[in-house]
Parts: structure tokens; sequence; C-alpha cells
């Protein structure tokens, strides 16, 4: 578990390096704000490191807002991070600037050699959302132009690199218009836009998208908030299968994940091609909680889809 006593905590993503320690990247903002709402536009990406995924020793923040003016000098979102075939590391970031209102998103860049030490790469984002496909800035339809959460993986059968983005199309009523969106790349600076993996199928938005191939079946985890979704019921937690890690995703008939407090959450390998979901606690009691839980051993069932896996969960939760 990470909890900070200053700060919230909320959406993470992962990396190991070759010591077998774990990274994770946290967006983090501080509780002096006392509204947790406040907190998108004070984000930081936070930085801990693990050798269990249970206990994190905190390190200097990996990316923050970027000096005035430009295009993400208001807050950093959620991104991941990967090594690249050059050795380094690539940490994909969602950015937004105080020239809009924090209200358009874009995706960045930041390259390390040591997953410590980041520094951007250049001065503009890497890719934008591409209005043939894509909403752009329409606050009479959505209050925000959705272009966030990149995730980003190779290509199985080596031809690149494809990333997915929380998108929404330019066609259908408005609350239902989330879909997966889709760029590709050859070496993981220079991006294309591309259509999206997925049609419209009732929810506003796709947070988080994530997509690994668990139990031999390859899957896209996402997650929605309550508000964002035209279907009525109080899942946020929701998984696709698909043919393979390139899609494209049926979410229609995707189903979701339950548990009552967690939001956010990804998809993490453990040993013997085992896996695990670890997300943020959002609201318990009515109270906003802000700290990242302990591994969520899961498995993946045809019948029932992603649920959790008693076999492999301590007796002592």
């Amino acid at each position: 578990m990470l909890r900070l006593p200053d700060h919230w905590v909320w959406d993470s993503w992962y990396a190991r390096d070759d010591n077998g320690l774990w990274h994770v990247f946290f967006l983090r903002a501080s509780r002096a704000l006392h509204d947790p709402h406040r907190r998108h536009h004070r984000a930081t990406i936070g930085h801990a490191v693990s050798s269990d995924l249970h206990s994190w020793h905190l390190v200097a923040d990996a990316v923050v807002p970027a000096d005035a003016p430009a295009w993400d000098d208001l807050a950093t979102w959620t991104g991941c991070t990967v090594r690249g075939p050059d050795g380094r590391w690539y940490l994909f970031y969602t950015g937004v600037g105080r020239a809009e209102g924090g209200l358009v998103q874009r995706i960045g860049l930041a390259v390390s050699t040591d997953l410590t030490t980041w520094h951007r790469h250049g001065t503009e984002p890497i890719v934008e959302a591409d209005p043939t496909w894509y909403e752009l800035l329409d606050k009479d339809l959505w209050y925000e132009q959705a272009w966030r959460d990149p995730w980003v993986f190779p290509d199985p059968d080596g031809d690149g690199w494809h990333m997915l983005i929380t998108a929404r199309a330019n066609t259908g009523p408005t609350n239902t218009r989330g879909v997966v969106g889709h760029a590709t790349s050859p070496d993981l600076l220079t991006w294309t836009v591309q259509p999206p993996l997925s049609t419209p199928a009732g929810f506003g938005h796709l947070e988080v998208p994530q997509v690994a191939v668990v139990d031999g079946q390859p899957l896209l985890l996402f997650s929605t908030d309550a508000t964002s979704s035209a279907r009525r019921d109080d899942h946020r937690i929701w998984v696709a299968t698909g043919e393979t890690v390139r899609g494209p995703w049926d979410i229609a008939s995707a189903r979701p994940f339950t548990h009552p407090h967690l939001y956010a959450p990804r998809l993490v390998p453990g040993p013997a091609d085992t896996w695990s979901l670890i997300g943020f606690l959002d609201h318990v009691d009515e109270t906003f909680v802000g700290e990242l839980t302990d591994p969520i051993p899961v498995r993946f069932d045809a019948s029932t889809g992603l649920v959790p896996d008693p076999a492999r969960t301590p007796a002592a939760t």
C-alpha cells in the first residue's frame, strides 16, 4: 500500500528495472487543498520504488508542470512508462495548460536513462487529437477535450508501437461518445493518430485504458465514473476481450470487475504468469481516500470475466 500523509495519490502505472525493483509513477496533490476535487489542476507525477509491490520508498517526483507559457504548464496527468529498444525509458504523460483553463488535453513525453531523472522530449506535445475521428473541445457537448491516459505497448508482430488513449468520437449522443483512441509509431518519438479501436457503447469516456494477455486472453481494462456512463449501474471498472492486444474492442460486451472502492487499477504481472490489480481507493464513507492498494490477485474466467483469485489472496486480507 502507498499512502502519503501530506498528499493524495490516485492514478498509477508501473515499470520494473534490471535489478527487479518495481517503480510506480502516480498522480499526487497536496492534502492542504482540503477539497479533493481541486487536486486535478495541482497534479504532479510522483515516483516510488519497491521490491515487493507492498512496501514503497518515496523518491523524487518524475514530472512536474512546465514553466509558463507551455502546453503543460498547469498539471501533468496519467501516462505509462516503457523501455525502448535503445535502452532508455520513455514516460508518456498527459498535460494540460493554463491558457485553456486545463480543458484541452494533449500527450507528451519525458525520457530517462535510469528511471530516476527525466527530461522532456522537446517543448511540444507528441500526440494531439485529430478531428477526423475525435471530438475537440466543445463545452456544449462535453466539459473538456478528452485526449489523455496514454498506454503504449509494442506491436506483437514487431511492427512498431501502439498507443491507446482516452478519447471521444466526434459523432453520436454526447454522453456515449467514449472510445479507445489509437496512435502508432515506428520509434516511440514520431506518432500518427489512427481511427479509434472501438465504437461508442454507452460510456462518456474510457479512462486509463490498458491491454494485457491474462490466462491466454487478450483483455482491455478501463474505468469510468458513474456520471460519465449512460449505463444505469454502479460499476466503474470494466474489461473487454479481443482477438489480439491490437483489438478492435467490443466495448458493448465489456463486463465489470466489482470492487466497492477501487478506481483506475492497473494489471501488474507477477510470477508464473500471474496477474494482480493495483489501483487507488476512491471514496469510502463519502470521504476521498487517495492511496494505492496492495496487489489484488486476479485471473480470467471465460464465463465470468476478470475475477479475484482467492487461491492467491493472502488470508489476512
